[in-house]
């Protein structure tokens, strides 16, 4: 099967005929990074699949006016990234625990993990990650995991590349200082 441009992709969904299998496509062709990019974010698997359904809805429904203005992939990050924040805000709402309760939860998410070994530095890793605030750990993974360039997470986080260095090297001391206690 040959991947479909970007291009392709939205003329097709503009054609009321084929809007449905362009979409399946477009769901087949950035579901999986979109997966990853929110369950590293939410941790649990059923956290992030709803978070990704809530994503693929936005983008359904917003399709028609994406203006095109950047790449499909960031616009689609994007709407990711808010999704998974509304979701985290949304938690910290419903949740009246104190903040470091929940960073607990998340660590035991982590912990709960059937692969888990706490002597091995990617669990370390990961347990550090979910120590992070919500901002610096988003910071982190688009950086570190998916290779984001600043311009584009700038782009994507509606933010300066400046703020954005420097969330990440908060980020990565924070991380540094964890796995070099724990």
């Amino acid at each position: 099967m040959t991947s479909t441009s970007d291009q392709q992709l939205l003329q097709e969904f503009r054609n009321p005929i084929t809007k449905e299998a362009a979409f399946t496509m477009l769901v087949k062709k950035y579901q999986e990074r979109i997966y990853w990019l929110i369950r590293r974010m939410v941790v649990s698997h059923e956290d992030a699949n709803d978070v990704v359904q809530n994503t693929f809805i936005r983008v359904w429904n917003g399709l028609e006016k994406f203006r095109e203005d950047s790449q499909l992939y960031t616009w689609i990050y994007r709407i990711a990234t808010n999704e998974c924040l509304s979701f985290l805000e949304q938690q910290k709402r419903k949740s009246l625990a104190f903040l470091s309760e929940k960073d607990q939860e998340r660590a035991e998410q982590v912990k709960a993990d059937s692969h888990f070994d706490a002597q091995k530095l990617e669990w370390k890793l990961e347990l550090a990650i979910q120590q992070l605030p919500e901002r610096q750990r988003m910071v982190f993974i688009l950086r570190y995991y998916q290779e984001m360039p600043y311009e584009q997470m700038s782009k994507l986080l509606e933010t300066s590349e400046g703020a954005l260095k420097a969330s990440y090297h908060h980020a990565a001391k924070k991380i540094e200082q964890y796995i070099l206690n724990h």
